[in-house]
């Protein structure tokens, strides 16, 4: 969490998969209760209902403002970041993102949707917070997970930010990002979750809890037996290559540019890819774009002097 005199930046990277902060990573999943939960945990109040976060990831959905998750999440995200600094009350400035390619059309709905209301009050975890949202801003996202190392850029460059719903795409010239050059595609992490779990039915016909299948994904190994292991890791390895496939669709050309992998798909690339290590650059911090956000709020907020 940044600061800009009396006001709190606090990013929020509004994945499909997981919500981001900073310094906090938690699955989007919520479930609803009309009284307080019988075990403790990640526990969100809110207009008199109870919210659990994070026991799952929520489907993908095209359109962010389209339900109520993304507003509590917003909500859950905030408490973790002033739950750090020991503060319950705050002037909050959000700094968001949005896909590439839906950041021109949807930009403005989901501001405000996210400030919907101006005086904000909850409780995380039996801590009542009291927050007054100044302002949100919105930037593409992936871009900003490599705003720090901007300096370094040369020549052709292609970013590739693979979340859990999807894969954006950016080239990047000259330290500038190319806005005509921007894609969004329909190709994250989930997409290898489904493929992996359906080959684990197929083949042995057992079902794997998905946190041991996002062990692998992250860490490249779990504690399972050799033959479960070895599917996975072929499924893998095809996703992962069938990402390149995408990439190259898009002109990406390892001879002719850089490439950077940022997101949570980056560990899959780590473990599971075929590429040269010094043409590719793995991001595998998965909140970079949550403290890009923040980075880029701030320069923000200072220009404007406000």
């Amino acid at each position: 969490m940044l600061s800009y005199k009396d006001i709190r930046i606090i990013a929020v990277d509004h994945g499909y998969g997981n919500i981001k902060t900073a310094n906090a990573v938690t699955h989007t999943g919520i479930t609803k209760y009309d009284s307080r939960p019988v075990f403790t945990g990640s526990i969100l109040e809110y207009e008199g209902a109870w919210y659990r976060i994070g026991e799952r990831h929520k489907e993908f959905i095209p359109d962010k403002a389209a339900d109520e998750d993304y507003y509590l999440l917003t909500l859950y995200a905030i408490a973790r970041e002033l739950q750090r600094e020991r503060i319950t009350e705050a002037n909050v400035h959000l700094a968001c993102g949005l896909p590439l390619s839906w950041v021109r059309t949807q930009r403005e709905t989901f501001r405000q949707y996210l400030m919907r209301s101006e005086k904000v009050k909850f409780t995380y975890n039996d801590v009542p917070y009291s927050i007054r949202i100044t302002d949100c801003s919105i930037f593409p996202q992936g871009y900003p997970a490599i705003i720090s190392d901007l300096e370094e850029f040369r020549g052709v460059n292609m970013l590739a930010d693979i979340g859990n719903g999807t894969m954006n795409i950016m080239y990047i010239n000259n330290k500038k990002p190319i806005e005509e050059r921007c894609w969004t595609e329909k190709a994250g992490v989930n997409q290898c979750m489904i493929r992996a779990k359906n080959a684990l039915l197929d083949q042995f016909g057992v079902r794997v809890d998905e946190s041991t299948i996002e062990q692998i994904f992250r860490y490249g190994t779990a504690d399972i037996g050799k033959e479960y292991l070895d599917c996975i890791s072929r499924v893998t390895e095809e996703y992962v290559s069938d990402l390149f496939s995408i990439l190259r669709k898009y002109e990406y050309s390892p001879d002719l540019m850089r490439l950077y992998i940022t997101g949570g798909g980056a560990s899959l690339v780590k473990h599971f890819g075929s590429f040269d290590p010094g043409r590719v650059e793995i991001i595998d911090d998965i909140c970079a774009t949550a403290k890009g956000y923040e980075q880029l709020a701030q320069m923000l907020l200072t220009r404007r002097g406000v």
